[in-house]
């Protein structure tokens, strides 16, 4: 069976894809989860913070085309619905606290984006083995 080269890239984005969006999923959970103590704690150690910037709107709309891409890509391929499903709930509390009222910095607003992060890590993590899992054989 042989194998197009176009093919090949579309492969090679897919993983890339998932990989690049498991991991600033996951530190973007990491982030939402300890910015609040961060900001608890610098200023008992006499440091404050200055000209914060909010880059929360800007996170979330590059996880939401990388996330979108990369599940096409994958449903493409292994046709299963799955990552679907954990990706459109991650996405709904990430959107829903980045461009709301509840864009306030709570603790809520930490324990929401975080989850919503973590969603959508494991929404790539699931495609990324969905995908390996039906991945043709390449060594014929």
């Amino acid at each position: 069976m042989e194998v197009s080269r176009s093919s090949c890239q579309v492969d090679r984005f897919q993983r890339t894809g998932d990989r690049v969006g498991m991991w600033t999923s996951f530190l973007c959970a990491v982030h939402c989860a300890l910015l609040p103590l961060a900001l608890a704690v610098l200023p008992t150690l006499g440091l404050s913070v200055v000209g914060r910037v909010d880059i929360d709107q800007a996170f979330v709309v590059f996880a939401t085309v990388l996330a979108i891409a990369s599940l096409a890509v994958g449903y493409r391929r292994h046709r299963a619905f799955l990552a679907w499903l954990l990706l459109a709930p991650g996405l709904l509390l990430v959107w829903a606290n980045a461009f709301s009222p509840l864009h306030d910095h709570s603790l809520w607003h930490a324990v929401m984006m975080a989850a919503g992060g973590l969603l959508i890590a494991v929404a790539h993590l699931v495609n990324y083995r969905l995908s390996h899992l039906t991945a043709p054989d390449r060594t014929a």
